[in-house]
């Protein structure tokens, strides 16, 4: 069967599995390596040779990528089960890779959610901050002191579209993404000098599991193994990747518009993907 990814593969050459391992090998750690964006990525690293520590919450998955890793490209993986929306996880991982040198962190590790902001659960609101803001600051703080005695290193922070504005009817996922995004963009510019490379992807909606733990329903949509290898590709190069011609395309023709505009348009397109699900607020005093 041939491999879905060599159009995306032969753009890039065959160079590319050495600049990455060269660069920041020899460990890469990945957050929420199980699924969509997080998967494709550990496979791309694995073909350059990369070893690997693979973070998420399903045991047998990571268990079992682990083993087909290593039977095909060589490489030694680590698995750690590990739930970041708890203040813990970050910590436990530090120290459980004290004596690997890591070179590289994809933080992949993410979800979303959507509707009316006053019918949200805000045990659920503050599960996805923890998991999308404070763990990947704890990660990146951490790291980043790894990084820099080592003297070079690389940091992949997965940021989205809806962070360049308030997005109603997903204004907290937005808000969290425009955090990461922000930080991002500054920590290129200061991490440079050390040798530390940061890059903030920024896709559109893609097809990785995201949409129906959102309870969204998309249309056109992005496909993970279209655009891990772009983002990788792209570390090192610039500060911001909006990857694939989707994200490039709902970008840019809303540069020109003043942002209030901006918010109104992004909030008619969540509104249409979730109207399946969203309720009233009169319902939840109803519920109450």
């Amino acid at each position: 069967m041939a491999n879905p990814n060599w159009r995306v593969k032969r753009q890039f050459g065959g160079r590319w599995q050495k600049r990455l391992s060269t660069r920041y090998g020899p460990w890469a750690l990945v957050t929420g390596a199980s699924s969509g964006i997080g998967r494709e990525m550990v496979l791309r690293l694995a073909e350059a040779g990369i070893n690997l520590v693979l973070i998420a919450r399903s045991q047998t998955v990571l268990e079992q990528m682990a083993v087909a890793l290593t039977s095909q490209h060589g490489i030694e993986v680590r698995v750690f089960v590990l739930d970041l929306s708890l203040a813990a996880g970050v910590e436990t991982l530090v120290v459980a890779t004290q004596d690997l040198d890591i070179g590289l962190l994809v933080a992949a590790a993410g979800f979303g959610t959507s509707g009316l902001f006053l019918n949200s659960l805000l045990e659920q609101e503050m599960e996805m901050l923890n998991v999308n803001c404070r763990s990947l600051l704890e990660l990146i703080w951490h790291f980043g002191q790894r990084f820099a005695m080592r003297g070079r290193g690389g940091m992949v922070l997965m940021s989205s579209i809806v962070g360049f504005q308030g997005m109603p009817f997903a204004a907290h996922y937005a808000a969290t993404k425009a955090y990461v995004q922000a930080l991002a963009e500054a920590l290129y510019v200061e991490l440079a000098p050390m040798g530390i490379d940061v890059l903030a992807a920024a896709p559109g909606p893609t097809h990785s599991g995201f949409a129906t733990r959102a309870g969204m329903q998309m249309g056109m949509a992005l496909k993970p193994e279209d655009i891990a290898l772009p983002i990788l590709n792209a570390l090192g190069r610039r500060s911001v990747l909006l990857p694939g011609v989707l994200s490039k395309l709902l970008t840019y023709s809303l540069v020109p518009l003043p942002r209030w505009s901006r918010v109104q348009i992004m909030g008619g397109v969540m509104g249409s993907m979730t109207k399946h699900q969203r309720g009233t607020i009169a319902d939840l005093a109803e519920v109450e």
